[in-house]
């Protein structure tokens, strides 16, 4: 799950660098590589995210509509933060049942 955390941060950021850096500096300094470079990179982490999204959701047994949703937030500029959170908070949910289990 920490490689997903991973990758789910390095896509949102990869995102955000697309939108908010890459753009204009194409609309406005006239750099279309920018975009081009900034797109790669986007693009490439985007599959991965996709394929460790479908891992993630397979082994921690989300439902379709989770997937589907931790899937759409891959797109949305600052939805890797929510997918961070849930993740987050699943783990430490799990962490606190495993340890409650282990001291019974």
């Amino acid at each position: 799950m920490k490689f997903f955390r991973l990758i789910s941060v390095l896509e949102g950021l990869s995102l955000i660098t697309l939108l908010f850096v890459a753009m204009p500096l194409r609309t406005y300094a006239d750099m279309p590589l920018a975009v081009t470079y900034a797109g790669w990179v986007h693009g490439i982490l985007f599959i991965i995210y996709g394929a460790t999204s479908l891992i993630a959701s397979h082994l921690s047994g989300w439902s379709v509509w989770k997937w589907l949703l931790v899937l759409l937030l891959g797109v949305v500029p600052f939805g890797f933060l929510y997918v961070d959170r849930m993740i987050r908070h699943e783990a430490s949910s799990s962490g606190e049942a495993g340890a409650t289990q282990s001291a019974n």
